[in-house]
């Protein structure tokens, strides 16, 4: 609906008299357009009138949205369980409890709640965004193929949610499907041509299917936006490394690991250089210290391999 339609409605619906006699149906529907305009606190008047007229999940849950755009997560909550009070299976207000729990970092209540309102939602964007929710908290939970699922089901819907996206692309590369991390990054990159994080990503991707020039090329581009960004750097070290580049790839990952000491894939990186020259003492205690940080699957390996011995003559 264009705006300024929008205006007339919302402009005739604060009219006092007009107020007077109205639906729940139209005060719902006056305070989503009231909404639309980020009008929220006329919204939120309009929603306290439907409450007032019907205290039910669809009236608590519309009133709870108002309420979570201005931050007011304590009237939000109240709301939400009132919601969840009237109708335990409301869909909306599922999507709001969830909500709440994955702001909180309660991500197995997140999955809980996104599930219940997926057993009854019959709207399909409020079925993506369930969808969308739990994918994410899923994710947190390294649960990368369940979350794969609800991302491409909830991005059916609403494919221009960019943080579900990346989500994606992280979850695709955790399960070793490297082409499609690179499809969503490729797109990623298209959307958000100055984020340096998605060329980045993507020259890791390239890199992870042997395509070595083309991933220089892109993680140049990252670098073009950032000449000091430590991920880059780190993984235009592994490119160089592939490649035989073992001295500008030392520059590159000992650059990134000076602006980002905690990074256990630079300090792999650095390990398999210092192994190349020789350096096995050294090799071996960044291994370690990439292990204490997590996050790269063949360090315990590698420690094994070339670090058993050197702790035995200790």
């Amino acid at each position: 609906m264009h705006r300024s339609l929008l205006v007339l409605l919302a402009t005739l619906v604060l009219d006092p008299v007009a107020v007077k006699g109205q639906s729940v149906d139209a005060l719902l529907s006056a305070g989503d357009s009231l909404m639309v305009l980020e009008r929220y606190g006329k919204a939120i008047d309009r929603f306290d009138q439907a409450v007032a007229l019907e205290a039910s999940a669809r009236t608590f849950s519309a009133r709870a949205k108002a309420y979570y755009a201005v931050d007011r997560l304590d009237q939000f909550m109240v709301d939400v369980e009132q919601a969840l009070r009237a109708d335990s299976t409301y869909p909306e207000a599922n999507y709001h409890r969830a909500l709440y729990a994955f702001r909180g970092e309660d991500l197995p209540g997140t999955i809980r709640y996104a599930t219940r309102g997926l057993g009854g939602s019959p709207d399909p964007k409020l079925q993506a965004r369930l969808h969308l929710l739990r994918g994410e908290a899923k994710a947190e939970l390294n649960d990368h193929a369940g979350a794969i699922d609800d991302l491409e089901q909830g991005a059916r819907e609403l494919p221009g949610d960019l943080e579900a996206s990346k989500t994606q692309a992280r979850c695709y590369d955790a399960i070793g499907d490297h082409e499609n991390a690179l499809t969503v990054l490729e797109r990623l990159c298209e959307i958000e041509p100055d984020n340096v994080g998605n060329w980045s990503n993507r020259g890791f991707e390239l890199a992870e299917l042997g395509r070595y020039d083309e991933a220089l090329t892109i993680i140049g581009t990252a670098l073009d936006i950032d000449k000091d960004e430590p991920v880059a750097l780190s993984n235009r070290a592994y490119i160089l490394m592939k490649l035989g580049r073992e001295d500008e790839a030392m520059k590159d990952v000992d650059r990134s690991l000076r602006y980002y000491p905690s990074n256990a894939f630079a300090l792999r990186t650095r390990a398999l250089l210092r192994l190349r020259k020789g350096d096995r003492e050294k090799a071996c205690s960044d291994l370690s210290l990439a292990r204490i940080l997590g996050g790269v699957d063949d360090v315990d390996g590698l420690i094994q391999e070339h670090c058993g011995s050197l702790k035995k003559k200790r």
